[in-house]
């Protein structure tokens, strides 16, 4: 990858791991599916307004809102929807933990639905290596429901559901779709999907009181910081460099959410939760090449 899409890359990891620290602060006052909605909504009006002074427009024809509304259920409200259900049953540096494990997802995902990313030798062992990094991360709680089993269960079906995203998002390159055109789309697809879904299990007109200035400030931050500049550099780093380098991206978000967590929220992770980090950052290592060829080279 060239160093433009490096500094795009640690950008966007900056941005996702605060996604982390912000749902955590909107969940205190509303449920997981009405934060998904403010997500997705008031980032979606973002970049219609952006759309709008660069003279561009979703509606019009040939919008392909089949695979916006596609590629925003798999990219925004299943895995939106698991992790903030997730978050409140763990805490948020573990959730951003546990969706480092995407690209290891992806790697099967790609290895089944596309034709030049097989799984080789030293991918199959980046895997298992991956998978034993998840192991120790859930420890002893996979014998315990009441540990936040169900909360790490969620967040890695998170991880599932952004590689089959990544896989499917590729085609918006090759039918020509700018970044901020795929970016507005999906969540403006989103917004429409999610919104008859929330209303009804949520029912948000039953809160005992109006959500806060400290949950709205969240909010804000939540789509406008992490969800509308985000996806617009999501959707230049996968067009530029790929969905394997782009989902390397997951590493790097855990640094983000833990800090945040642990300074302002007072989160803490155990021993066996940062050995599990560092195996699935081997095998995402591993994955990549890099480490291996730089390793190669040094002989």
């Amino acid at each position: 990858m060239t160093a433009r899409v490096w500094i795009w890359l640690l950008s966007l990891s900056v941005l996702w791991g605060g996604s982390f620290f912000f749902a955590k602060v909107a969940l205190d006052e509303l449920a997981p599916l009405s934060v998904v909605f403010g997500r997705v909504a008031l980032a979606a009006v973002a970049l219609n307004l952006a759309l709008a002074f660069s003279a561009g427009s979703l509606f019009q024809r040939k919008v392909p809102w089949r695979s916006f509304f596609a590629m925003g259920m798999l990219n925004n409200i299943v895995p939106f929807a698991l992790i903030f259900w997730g978050q409140t049953q763990i805490a948020s540096g573990l959730a951003s933990i546990i969706n480092a494990t995407t690209p290891l997802f992806t790697l099967v995902v790609a290895h089944f639905l596309t034709k030049d990313e097989r799984i080789d030798a030293v991918k199959l062992s980046a895997l298992l290596i991956g998978i034993g990094g998840v192991a120790v991360l859930m420890g002893p709680d996979v014998l315990n429901s009441s540990h936040g089993l169900w909360g790490q269960v969620a967040c890695l079906g998170a991880a599932l559901s952004y590689a089959f995203a990544g896989i499917y998002g590729r085609r918006f390159k090759t039918m020509g779709v700018a970044p901020l055109d795929a970016a507005a789309g999906q969540l403006t697809g989103s917004t429409m999907l999610i919104l008859p879904i929330m209303l009804i299990v949520d029912q948000p007109w039953t809160l005992p009181a109006f959500p806060s200035a400290t949950v709205w400030a969240a909010l804000s931050g939540l789509a406008l910081l992490s969800t509308a500049i985000a996806y617009v550099l999501y959707f230049r780093i996968l067009s530029a460099a790929g969905a394997t380098n782009l989902l390397l991206v997951t590493f790097l978000i855990p640094v983000t959410a833990i800090l945040l967590g642990a300074a302002v929220l007072g989160e803490h992770l155990l021993p066996r939760h940062f050995a599990g980090m560092a195996l699935i950052g081997l095998s995402l290592a591993a994955i990549d090449g890099r480490l291996l060829s730089f390793l190669h080279t040094a002989k």
